[in-house]
């Protein structure tokens, strides 16, 4: 009996195997206005991908078009928003749909913070943090997996922080919610790997941005006045890493200490953050 012919033998892959080509992609990504989502954006634009950027500020979003105007992939559109509102994100959805003709990636790097105890911190701060910085990602992706699924080798990007693995005191809100997002992370990856969607977190350590200066409430405290990798670069390497189909990036030496001490060393963490804490009496 004659063997069927080989391409009958079994399907062929779905995507590309080793490297995601980002050329002509179609990306929505949060956050653009500033920091680490203004750097993506302004990565993705130069390699060729049509980017839908959004934040809350019109007029950065206004300039990061114009940047872009002349990149393989500018200018790009953009839509300024609330991206805790339901309605906004449906809208963004529906916007990528019509003004790009669908959607491959999403970048989701809107976030948010607060310092201060929690037992003083009001019930609005945790709401106000779990929107912006967990809620809002989980369900742009929810309501853009439609999009996704017909999408060309599509994938999301979450930008969580290496507070995900181990928190530090007077971060309750911010480490709460960032322990969330790696574990939807790690949820998604499984669930929609039969859809062919790829999903890659990026756990940011000391990162130049403007974190601190839209806090919700408290101050920035003295520990954390290290210095920080450039947002630049963080893009650069977070885009490597969607090329290169990682699941997990923690960009900078800073990062990947952190994640490797909580892994293996969680109580002197712990110690060392107790001892920080009384000698600033932030806690007192």
């Amino acid at each position: 009996m004659m063997s069927p012919p080989r391409d009958t033998m079994r399907p062929a892959p779905r995507w590309p195997r080793w490297r995601r080509q980002l050329t002509g992609k179609r990306a929505l990504i949060t956050g653009a206005s500033s920091g680490v989502g203004r750097a993506v954006a302004l990565e993705l634009a130069r390699r060729g991908v049509r980017v839908l950027a959004t934040g809350r500020r019109g007029e950065r979003l206004a300039a990061l078009a114009e940047e872009t105007a002349g990149m393989a992939g500018g200018p790009l559109l953009y839509e300024a928003g609330d991206i805790t509102s339901s309605a906004f994100r449906r809208h963004l959805i529906d916007l990528a749909n019509e003004q790009l003709g669908g959607l491959d990636l999403i970048v989701a790097a809107a976030g948010s913070g607060a310092i201060g105890s929690f037992r003083d911190a009001s019930p609005d701060t945790l709401a106000g943090i779990m929107d912006v910085d967990f809620v809002a990602p989980a369900e742009l992706v929810r309501v853009a997996l439609p999009a996704l699924r017909a999408g060309h080798d599509p994938a999301i990007v979450l930008v969580g922080s290496i507070l995900g693995y181990h928190p530090l005191p007077l971060h309750a809100e911010y480490c709460a919610a960032k322990a969330a997002v790696r574990s939807l992370a790690g949820t998604l990856r499984i669930e929609l790997a039969e859809d062919g969607i790829g999903v890659l977190l990026a756990s940011l350590g000391p990162t130049e941005s403007e974190f601190w200066n839209h806090l919700l409430t408290g101050r920035r405290p003295s520990w954390s006045r290290g210095r920080a990798m450039s947002a630049v670069r963080t893009a650069r390497i977070i885009v490597r890493a969607l090329v290169w189909r990682r699941r997990e990036v923690l960009p900078g030496w800073r990062a990947k200490g952190f994640a490797f001490a909580a892994r293996l060393f969680p109580r002197l963490i712990d110690r060392a953050m107790m001892r920080r804490t009384r000698r600033s009496g932030l806690l007192s």
